[in-house]
Formats: structure tokens, sequence, C-alpha cells
């Protein structure tokens, strides 16, 4: 009898062994998609929230404030109270005499983070920040606001106004803000910009502090003293493709590190690669001292060009661990990838300064070329799969933990360009 019982225990426990391997997800050092299914997120995953922003403040004739490039709850804050940040304004493209060119119906358009509450349902904004000069005026406010227009002439598309046929003015303050984090120890903001790309440092009433820039950029703003500016960033991220720049930022718990990377792999040559750079950078001194290599979807076996594959937020649950966003530019039925993955950089190299090998950069390798110039790049588990919840959006942009138990995501809408009845929305899930 005793025998029987020890036999009976051990199939069960064997059973109970089985069922929770396979509850957990699984983890694929290079996930490439899978095209026209849905791979499974953990099943414990619970959506628990949609909170849509109802009658945002009217910018103009159509135009209403919009957020919902990133996302941020900040650790000491009730668990329904988060922050998001603005892009670079409304804008727009439209085909003149024959050209595509980029327009912006509110030229004075000021970049901003805005606090929100979730509540019944709903989302509702508490507070507007609007990012500002420390001292003197910005050439084309005139005042301490600066705007979301390009930088500089040549480096960046042409500014144009709502007809696309007049050429407004460059801003070298101007930004376009995409991610958005918080360092704890100095209780400021840090953004990340599209244009440079960069990364600058805010107030919490919006005053901006610094700018780094890649190196090499120094002289672009020497007409622009009123943010101090720092060349500490590494001067191939100037190869970013347009509007594909820093789209995340994130910064570790206890406020020693920052996380950066670009949207898509750098044209560094050409717009096909799958690799792209995460850097991280010492807060201390606002210098890089690592950069490893993350690897998107295969976007030719989804079915999209692999350009189109992109990151756009990251949350650091600490210095070895980020939460990584990456999605296609698709919506409906026509989307394939909407997930959220994350990542280790234990046992992943650390490239910063030997980032080719045999006469390849890094965007022109290829599986074979890594190894041989032994290249680990970091591992990668899918934590929650977006369209598997009938994620109707295609920007979902912002990522956040709540207390390490519920994770937040809201999409950003582009101001309703597009499409006037788009919304902004939050939703909340439930981790195991």
């Amino acid at each position: 009898m005793k025998k029987f019982m020890f036999l009976k225990v051990v199939v069960i426990s064997i059973i109970c062994i089985a069922i929770f391997a396979c509850s957990r997800p699984s983890t694929n050092k290079q996930q490439e998609g899978n095209k026209g299914k849905k791979s499974t997120s953990t099943p414990s995953v619970k959506l628990i929230g949609k909170y849509p922003l109802e009658n945002p403040p009217k910018l103009s004739k159509g135009i209403h404030a919009a957020m919902g490039s990133s996302l941020l709850h900040l650790p000491g804050d009730p668990d329904n109270i988060f922050y998001s940040s603005s892009d670079r304004g409304p804008n727009g493209k439209l085909t003149v005499n024959s050209e595509e060119r980029r327009t912006f119906p509110i030229p004075m358009y000021t970049p901003a983070v805005y606090k929100i509450e979730i509540s019944k349902g709903k989302m509702k904004i508490l507070e507007q920040i609007k990012l500002k000069l420390a001292k003197g005026s910005d050439p084309v406010t005139g005042n301490s606001f600066i705007t979301g227009l390009p930088n500089f002439k040549k480096s960046d598309e042409a500014p144009y106004d709502a007809k696309g046929k007049s050429v407004l003015s460059y801003d070298p303050y101007g930004l376009d803000t995409e991610g958005l984090a918080y360092n704890p120890t100095d209780k400021t903001f840090w953004l990340s910009d599209e244009y440079r790309p960069s990364l600058v440092q805010m107030k919490k009433d919006g005053t901006l502090v610094k700018r780094l820039i890649p190196s090499g950029m120094e002289s672009k703003f020497k007409n622009a003293p009123l943010i101090p500016v720092k060349a500490s960033l590494p001067a191939v991220l100037t190869k970013r493709m347009e509007n594909k720049g820093f789209e995340s930022v994130t910064i570790t718990p206890d406020g020693r590190y920052l996380f950066t990377m670009t949207q898509s792999a750098l044209s560094n040559p050409g717009e096909n690669s799958r690799l792209v750079r995460i850097l991280k950078i010492n807060l201390k001194n606002s210098k890089a001292i690592a950069e490893y290599v993350y690897i998107t979807a295969n976007g030719q076996r989804l079915g999209f060009d692999q350009k189109d594959i992109g990151v756009s937020d990251l949350y650091a649950i600490n210095e070895h661990n980020l939460l990584v966003d990456e999605r296609d530019s698709e919506i409906g039925k026509k989307a394939k990838l909407k997930k959220i993955y994350k990542i280790n950089f234990q046992g992943a190299t650390n490239i910063l300064g030997k980032d080719k090998h045999k006469g390849k950069t890094l965007e022109q390798m290829n599986a074979k070329d890594l190894k041989a110039a032994g290249i680990k790049t970091v591992a990668k588990e899918e934590v929650l799969n977006l369209l598997n919840y009938d994620y109707p959006y295609e920007k979902a942009e912002g990522i956040s933990l709540v207390k390490g138990k519920k994770m937040a995501v809201i999409n950003d809408n582009d101001f309703g360009i597009e499409d006037p009845n788009s919304k902004t929305e939050l939703w909340l899930f439930r981790l195991p």
C-alpha cells in the first residue's frame, strides 16, 4: 500500500511539473514572428480595463490635443496616475508639384508632458507641462516655449505650412519628443528626441536642463546656446533613418542608468537590417558605457518592409532586464505584430566602439557574421501579445508597469490628423 501511494505521488508530481512548464511563456532569442498566426501570451495575463481619453482640449479646427508617445507611472503615485508625452505636434504629408512635403498646421505648437488619471472607464488630463527654456526666447515662438519644428536645414525634413506651399522656420531648440523616463535621484524627467536623435533632461515644470547629442554635432548648436549640449552619444547614431530616431527611453529604478534605442535599425547603409542598437548611459556623467544588439522580428516573413518593424517604448525592470514594445505599422486584420517582450542583457556583448567586423557594419551583418564577430544579442522573451486581445490601434507607443503587477499600454493617435475619429486609449493588464 505504501509503495502504491509513493508511486501515486510521483505520478501526480510529474503531471504538475509538465502543466507548469507548458503554461510558461517560451523564450526565443531571435524570435521571427509567425505570419498569419497569433502567438500565445502567458495565459494568466488578463485585460482588466480600457480608458479612452474623452473630450481632449481643442488646438484648432478639427485638431485636438494628443499624447500617447510614451507612458510612465512614478513610484509612490496612486496606481491610477500616469504621465505621457506628446510628439512634435500635429503634422502630416501632402504631395505638391510631385513632391511629398511634411506639413505643420500648428507651427507654434509646443511639445508637452501630460499628467493623466484613469478612473471609471475614462482617462482625463490633470496637468499639461509645456517644454520651455530656462532663460531667453525661442527664435520661432518669441517666448520661453519651444516648438516641435525640425532643427536644421538639409539635416531634417523641410517643414511646410498646412497647404504645403511655404517653408516654415527651423527651430534649433525644436524637439520631436517620444519616450519619457524619470530619475528618482534628482527628480527630473528625460525625453527621447527623434530628430538628431538626442536625449533631453527636463525639470518637473517643463524647464529643459540639457541635451545629449551624437558626437561630432557640436558645431550645429553654436547658435543655440540656451540649452547646454553634450556630445556624449556615439556618432553612428546620426545615421538614423528619417523619423526613426530615439523612440524610447527608460531609467533603472535606482536612477543610475538610462537606456534608449532608435525605432528601427540605422541606415548604415541600407534600410533592411533587423539589428537595432540599445544604448546604456551612466547618468552620473551622461556618458555611454555600453551598446547591445536587439533583433527585431523578420519583416519579410510578416509581409512588411523591415523598416516598418520598430520599437516604440522601453521599461527598465532593473539594470539587466527591460520590457520592449515592438510593433508593425498596420491596424486591424493587417496587423501582425504588437508585442511586449522581456529582454536580458546578461551574456549579451557590449559592442560600444566595436561594431564592425571584416569591413561590415553591424547593420550589414547576418547571423553568421555575428557569430564570427563573437557578438551575442540580448535574450528575448514574449510577455504580452496585444493582438490576442483584438488591439485596434497601429501605434501602441507607451508601456509602463504599476508595482510590477499591472502593465499599462497607451496608443498615439497622431492628433487625429489622418483619422479625426481616432482616440487615445490606455489599456490595463494584470500580470501573473
